[in-house]
């Protein structure tokens, strides 16, 4: 049965012969009056945690999260895998009609994973949210997972994916220091390298039995933005109601032990660009609650190495040596996770650029614990620490994940005024004490590309 009356299908014809025609009823010009709040309310429906922003405007976004990425799959290629199988075939539509569907209701679909989550999402007109609740309903707990569809479709998308990454030495160093710093765990690679041996472990059985313990209800959350509450939570228990309440038996767990740090070094040989990443332990994500440290934002804005001002280097400490580096580009993230965090240098360009670049970086970071920074410089990184703080919270997608994450981990939703308020407070003895005590601890250090010339973590001061 298709729930949405807007969707009628007439007999047991193909969706080519008008088996679906889109009927607007009663269609709005204008959505109804919404609080507009950013801040998100949190509840639970049916044993599934949910969370919403009834946001202004015309259009909705709906996201199912499950803690189904790279560091809880039970076997290699898992969260690829049932990426890969969101909006297939399941027992109440075929993949054809879904698609079909969603352009009728000039709708987006998202699906992807990262290292902890797994997101299945769609964007739309706000009043389509039934349809969109029950697919997303559908696709946790009717997926076929057919044989067919697995080799004729999911494994070549996997394999292009492959070669893909193999040549791209970003992405290969971004996986080699998640893997040095934390080795399992977060430190699973993303996606899978072309020497994983995926056959041994994926398969369309594996991967059913695995969804039914990915999307069984205390895995999951839904998070909307642009949506009522009460709507969601209507909808949501009346079409997740088949969804596991426990986890399944004999299938192990989405589980992972509490992440550790580690350390070191890893090179690898590449010929066709160069990739050099400086890591060092960072914080976990806000919704992890009291052992969150916003100073760790904001040092890595005082890092910088990007300009967000044209014609201009920014004041960034490592843009100006982006500057005198010339073939190098900075840039300086921090990324938090559910109980551990990474701050992040990337350098790339010509591997003699890179090696200066890498060289007065570490001698930069030495005198910010050193506390040898303007308090000016420190004051301008707070601001942008903050402002990217808040403008992440109106990205639908990335607050969509984070709250996810947050409710199904037990912490909270990603409320972006208090992230803001946090970060607000930081001091210039906080952010001096951070560079410190990641300094006399040990680097992650990856490399990737001509290691000729490339620096080895203790020729540029760094201790892994």
């Amino acid at each position: 049965m298709i729930w949405r009356p807007a969707l009628r299908c007439t007999g047991q014809t193909r969706p080519s012969q008008n088996c679906c025609v889109v009927q607007r009823q009663c269609r709005r010009g204008l959505a109804s009056p919404a609080s507009g709040t950013f801040q998100y309310q949190t509840g639970n429906a049916g044993g599934v945690k949910i969370a919403s922003r009834d946001l202004p405007g015309p259009t909705a976004t709906l996201g199912l999260v499950a803690k189904a990425g790279t560091r809880y799959q039970i076997l290699p290629g898992f969260s690829e895998g049932l990426e890969k199988f969101a909006f297939k075939n399941t027992t109440k539509r075929s993949a054809l009609r879904i698609t079909r569907e969603i352009e009728l209701l000039g709708a987006r679909q998202i699906a992807y994973h990262s290292r902890e989550n797994l997101v299945i999402a769609a964007k739309f007109m706000r009043e389509d949210l039934p349809y969109f609740i029950e697919l997303l309903g559908d696709i946790a707990t009717k997926t076929k997972y057919e044989a067919h569809e697995f080799d004729e479709e999911v494994m070549p998308i996997i394999k292009m994916s492959q070669k893909a990454l193999l040549a791209n030495t970003r992405e290969l160093a971004m996986n080699s220091a998640h893997g040095v710093a934390f080795h399992r765990g977060l430190g699973e690679p993303l996606h899978p390298t072309s020497s994983s041996p995926l056959t041994k472990y994926l398969h369309e059985d594996r991967l059913a039995a695995y969804a039914q313990t990915a999307y069984c209800k205390p895995n999951i959350a839904l998070v909307a933005n642009g949506v009522d509450q009460s709507e969601l939570a209507k909808w949501t228990n009346e079409f997740f109601s088949d969804a596991p309440s426990e986890y399944p038996s004999g299938v192990p767990k989405p589980d992972s032990p509490p992440s550790k740090y580690y350390g070191g070094e890893e090179r690898i040989a590449h010929d066709s660009s160069n990739t050099m990443i400086i890591a060092f332990p960072g914080s976990p994500s806000f919704t992890a609650g009291k052992s969150y440290k916003p100073e760790m934002a904001v040092l890595a804005s005082l890092l910088g190495g990007q300009s967000a001002i044209k014609w201009s280097s920014g004041f960034s400490l490592l843009a100006r040596i982006a500057e005198n580096s010339p073939g190098a580009k900075i840039e300086t993230h921090h990324t938090g996770y559910s109980d551990a965090g990474l701050l992040h240098t990337t350098f790339t360009g010509s591997a003699k650029a890179i090696r200066h670049a890498a060289t007065e970086t570490v001698k930069t970071l030495k005198s910010i614990a050193a506390g040898e920074i303007k308090k000016e410089d420190i004051a301008k990184a707070t601001s942008l620490a903050r402002f990217e703080a808040l403008e992440a919270g109106e990205n639908l997608e990335a607050g969509l994940e984070l709250t996810g994450a947050g409710l199904i981990q037990g912490g909270s939703a990603f409320q972006m005024d208090e992230v803001a308020q946090r970060i607000s407070g930081v001091t210039a003895e906080q952010v001096k004490q951070a560079a410190s005590t990641i300094l006399k601890g040990k680097a992650t250090v990856s490399s990737v590309g001509d290691l000729y010339v490339l620096p080895f973590a203790e020729e540029i001061g760094l201790t892994v």
